[in-house]
């Protein structure tokens, strides 16, 4: 990737919607070229996915947790199809540590959430986190060091 592609790569995860002819205006570049290269990004894997940023609160899901599992090795193969299947599950993440799944997921009251992880502790054993507050939000990754990256 050179700095033209990092370019559009930081401008797409700011606004998705942006035009090619805005992105070709930050990149100094024409919208053809921009629209080639965005083929090529996507070719590549670098872009896999345009996506809105929603409010989930503000649809009547107020209760973000994260909910951890110890899942044993021979249940994933009915784990992975299940979580999959929970329209509440955003995210579904293997990890290192004592607890091998991070789910992140959104519900409309507690008692939801405590029978999705009724429901779930069938796989293993079960550690949830609710949200009280976020001092930062999903945002973009810096793609270009400065002081604050490492």
């Amino acid at each position: 990737m050179d700095e033209i592609d990092l370019k559009i790569v930081s401008t797409l995860q700011k606004d998705a919607r942006i035009s090619l002819k805005k992105l070709a205006d930050i990149c100094f570049i024409s919208a053809p070229a921009v629209s080639t290269r965005l083929t090529h990004l996507e070719e590549r894997g670098i872009i896999t996915n345009y996506q809105t940023q929603i409010d989930y609160k503000v649809l009547g899901y107020p209760i973000k947790a994260y909910v951890s599992l110890r899942l044993s090795p021979k249940d994933k193969d009915a784990f992975y199809p299940y979580i999959k299947s929970v329209g509440n599950v955003i995210s579904c993440d293997c990890v290192t540590g004592s607890y091998s799944q991070i789910i992140t997921c959104y519900f409309k009251t507690t008692k939801a959430l405590d029978n999705f992880i009724n429901d779930i502790q069938r796989f293993g054993e079960t550690k949830t986190q609710i949200v009280f507050s976020t001092s930062v939000d999903t945002r973009p990754l810096e793609l270009t060091p400065n002081e604050n990256s490492f």
